[in-house]
């Protein structure tokens, strides 16, 4: 009886599974389903630039629009950055097909990741930096779940990151 009783405080205490995230394959319509308006949520990174930045970053949305073909999107990101309000609309999302890719690029260079989980509420991004992990959570919504909260940070916490290592915006 004892044992019965332990076993679910046992099964409480065991690590989370860190099953891998499963890259998104693009097909026709993956980009279309990115379009419009999302809230940034929560994000980690080892690589030092993206760290700074996640630690300044109170606020954040940005939406997609179509660019001038079909392998860019226009994007708009409106971000509280500490104390100061910052406008960008001059960046483009670049969409590499052949290995369903995104590249973040602007007038500081460029950043590529993977499109991990997408769906019309939520989109989850592997920050593609060489020997730097990273993973940055977004929704069309500033409330998600706290289940999906708790998933995302055990993906994280199975790719290495500690709390303190965790950004959320405010």
């Amino acid at each position: 009886l004892a044992l019965l009783l332990g076993l679910p405080l046992a099964l409480a205490a065991e690590p989370p599974s860190c099953a891998p995230l499963v890259p998104v394959t693009f097909d026709n319509a993956t980009i279309p389903g990115l379009l419009g308006q999302w809230i940034y949520i929560a994000g980690a990174s080892k690589y030092p630039p993206h760290l700074e930045e996640l630690k300044a970053v109170k606020h954040a949305a940005f939406s997609f629009s179509p660019g001038s073909h079909e392998d860019e999107l226009n994007v708009t990101e409106i971000m509280r950055l500490n104390e100061t309000c910052v406008v960008k609309n001059t960046s483009k999302i670049l969409v590499f097909w052949h290995n369903s890719t995104l590249a973040h690029v602007d007038d500081q260079g460029a950043s590529t990741a993977k499109l991990m989980q997408s769906d019309k509420d939520l989109l989850i991004l592997k920050h593609l930096n060489t020997n730097f992990p990273g993973l940055s959570l977004s929704a069309r919504m500033p409330n998600v779940s706290k289940e999906l909260l708790e998933d995302f940070k055990a993906h994280l916490h199975c790719l290495g990151f500690t709390e303190e290592e965790i950004f959320f915006t405010s």
